[in-house]
């Protein structure tokens, strides 16, 4: 107990990258969920979620989420619901998202992690458990199928079998490459899509001719095509992100669209390619925003210093805090 009776706050901090998906297809059979998801591939972003929690001992169950941007997260908050159970207290969970919410950069996933991480590391709960209640928080959401597994590790992951391991098996090896975006236009209704079975029949009809793209370690170039062909024969852009693509490709850049979102992605092959690539975003009005490749995986640690600290950022290892004054209650 801390001088004065009060209860003692316990705080940790936790960041999940996010994730392009370049080529995936469901496999959604399993009789246990945690074998669900998805095979493909995609790849990990040094930008992501970064998540703080903070739990304070007491008579009564609470749970207080908030999030920059703001805006309701109901995986996030399903994955700490889950973790808190029947315990009494109080969890606050902060969370940051440093890429666009709902445009196919994997942060339902990356939420629903980093806030799992964070509260599990809080409540003397396992690694494996918090990731287990992540991915099911983000399956049975609507969030995404796989996005848990893939970016439980860095660089180029390769899901070659469903579900977060041990069930899955996914398989991480380097990419070097940064990528850039341009936001078109509005996000895609991934949780609907997700549930249409007509929907995922045409996804596993479009990745079926790319999958072999994904044995051995795959050549960067060769997936980014096999991507390519599978996001064309799904055909989810607008006729504006269509048209800005078809730009994109007619000049030489290996340009994709994110899996749901209305963005446009392209990996130039070196700096005098992404200088060309930043010019042309520009020049037709989507901005260029740079995103460099993560090196490592989802991780927790406890929250150096005393009272609660709120995160600013980590990314690849280093995690930097900017102290504030201890919490007061409910928000």
């Amino acid at each position: 107990m801390r001088q004065g009776g009060r209860p003692e706050q316990v705080a940790a901090v936790a960041f999940a990258p996010g994730h392009i998906t370049v080529l995936f297809s469901p496999e959604t059979r399993a009789r246990d969920p945690r074998a669900r998801g998805s095979v493909g591939a995609g790849i990990v972003l040094r930008e992501g979620v970064r998540a703080q929690a903070t739990w304070t001992p007491g008579a009564r169950r609470s749970i207080a989420l908030r999030s920059t941007p703001r805006r309701p997260l109901p995986i996030s908050r399903e994955a700490a619901r889950r973790l808190v159970g029947p315990r009494k207290g109080r969890l606050e969970v902060e969370l940051v998202h440093d890429l666009p919410i709902g445009q196919g950069f994997g942060m339902s996933a990356a939420g629903a992690l980093a806030t799992a991480l964070a509260t599990a590391r809080v409540l003397g709960r396992g690694r494996q458990e918090a990731v287990e209640i992540a991915h099911l928080a983000d399956l049975f959401g609507g969030g995404g199928l796989g996005g848990v597994s893939a970016i439980l590790g860095g660089g180029l992951e390769v899901r070659r079998t469903p579900g977060i391991p041990p069930w899955g098996e996914v398989r991480h090896s380097a990419w070097r490459r940064p990528v850039y975006f341009g936001v078109v236009g509005s996000p895609l209704p991934s949780p609907r899509l997700l549930s249409d079975p007509g929907f995922l029949r045409r996804v596993r009809d479009a990745a079926r001719a790319e999958l072999g793209s994904l044995t051995g370690r795959p050549r960067e170039d060769r997936l980014l095509e096999a991507g390519r062909r599978f996001s064309d024969r799904l055909g989810l852009g607008s006729p504006k992100v269509q048209r800005y693509l078809t730009r994109l490709r007619s000049e030489g850049f290996l340009a994709g669209q994110t899996m749901f979102g209305q963005v446009l992605y392209a990996v130039p092959r070196d700096s005098a390619e992404a200088t060309r690539l930043q010019r042309s975003l520009r020049e037709m009005g989507l901005g260029a925003r740079r995103v460099d490749p993560g090196r490592r995986g989802a991780y927790a640690r406890p929250a150096p210093g005393p009272g609660t600290e709120a995160l600013r950022r980590a990314d690849d290892g280093r995690v930097r805090l900017l102290n504030r004054r201890p919490s007061r209650g409910a928000p």
